[in-house]
């Protein structure tokens, strides 16, 4: 659903039904109909709970929200359409960032590359460039993508302009993956006003929307870590998690890599015991967006992630993982974490098991 008149037609159900509880909440950019509970607007908008309201009245009260919309503190994963955003541009705590990599085969494996020259060749108006290999890594780890620590991850998203009082949104070029790694992190920083663009560039060209050259340059902010490390685990914690019960691992991975069959880490295959849900899987390649959430619920069921277990997601680099997590948060996954070094460092220790077939 999109477009005022569906905004409007979910907001005339909430103020016939007057059932609304008072709930906590946070601001946040977006809001998709009938993938979260829209609990209460902000209080300049919110209507009285004894009133009834025409259709009209109903979608004058939701332009105004689109502004600024409300979900709860413990919402699903925020998934914002082009048409919201394309509504926002310009707005002053608004930043947007494209977080492209472009992966380039060599030998057999594949070698990640700045998607800035792309980005500077035509972005949605407004965004910046957020480089995931330069910034957003730890420095010196023999492992690609790893978290950084805290200090450097906050001095990147201070001069990226990312503080209190900010709104982000991120995409990238196709897949999802890249916006959904630094909404992860984010999250696990303790950063909750972001969300991921749903279907990313992809999607914005091909409905025709304004793209711009222009160099975006937002003002300096703090940025200060709560961190969430429950978020990530590392590899000694997969190992102890191996056979036990109440924990499930999902390989990120496409059905060919997570049997053996191919493969780019030193060994082929999946931690034992694993079920497969390929990130890929969960996008409609008609539209480069995220598949309705009954087909991903039932995506998930059919391999035992949604019974309250923990989750841990992976993949090669810890990237497609997240997508993946991030998925399952829209969920309501209650616990799920993605194993940052994934396969690259799971593959390449010898004394560690792998399944294949």
């Amino acid at each position: 659903m999109t477009g005022t008149s569906s905004h409007a037609t979910e907001l005339r159900r909430t103020c016939d039904e007057r059932t609304a509880p008072t709930m906590r909440t946070t601001p946040v950019l977006g809001w998709i109909p009938n993938e979260i509970s829209l609990v209460r607007p902000h209080a300049a908008f919110a209507p009285p709970r004894t009133a009834r309201y025409t259709a009209e009245a109903c979608a004058t009260i939701v332009q105004r929200r689109s502004r600024r919309l409300l979900m709860h503190a413990n919402a699903p994963a925020p998934l914002v359409e082009t048409s919201l955003l394309a509504a926002q541009l310009g707005e002053p705590d608004l930043r947007i960032f494209d977080c492209s990599v472009k992966l380039v085969p060599v030998d057999g494996g594949v070698r990640p590359e700045s998607g800035r020259a792309a980005w500077a060749a035509g972005h949605i108006p407004g965004s910046a460039f957020m480089d995931l290999i330069t910034d957003l890594s730890e420095g010196g780890s023999p492992l690609p993508f790893m978290m950084p620590p805290a200090e450097q991850f906050a001095d990147a998203m201070g001069r990226y302009g990312v503080g209190n009082g900010t709104r982000v949104v991120l995409y990238d070029s196709g897949g999802h993956m890249w916006a959904t790694r630094v909404w992860w992190m984010l999250r696990a920083m303790g950063f909750d006003d972001a969300a991921v663009l749903d279907g990313g560039l992809t999607k914005w060209r091909s409905e025709g929307r304004p793209l711009s050259t222009d160099v975006a340059r937002y003002p300096t902010a703090r940025f200060t870590p709560h961190p969430r490390p429950e978020l990530f685990v590392d590899k000694e914690t997969v190992e102890e998690s191996l056979g036990a019960r109440g924990v499930r691992m999902l390989n990120a991975l496409s059905a060919d890599e997570h049997a053996g069959r191919t493969g780019r880490t030193v060994r082929p295959g999946r931690i034992p015991g694993s079920g497969n849900v390929p990130a890929m899987s969960l996008i409609d390649p008609a539209t480069g967006t995220y598949l309705p959430l009954e087909i991903l619920r039932k995506k998930f069921h059919d391999v035992g992630a949604l019974d309250g277990c923990r989750i841990v997601t992976y993949c090669g680099g810890g990237i497609a993982a997240t997508s993946v997590a991030f998925t399952l948060m829209r969920l309501r996954a209650p616990q799920v974490a993605v194993y940052d070094g994934s396969l690259v460092e799971w593959s390449a220790d010898s004394s560690l098991p792998m399944e294949i077939g």
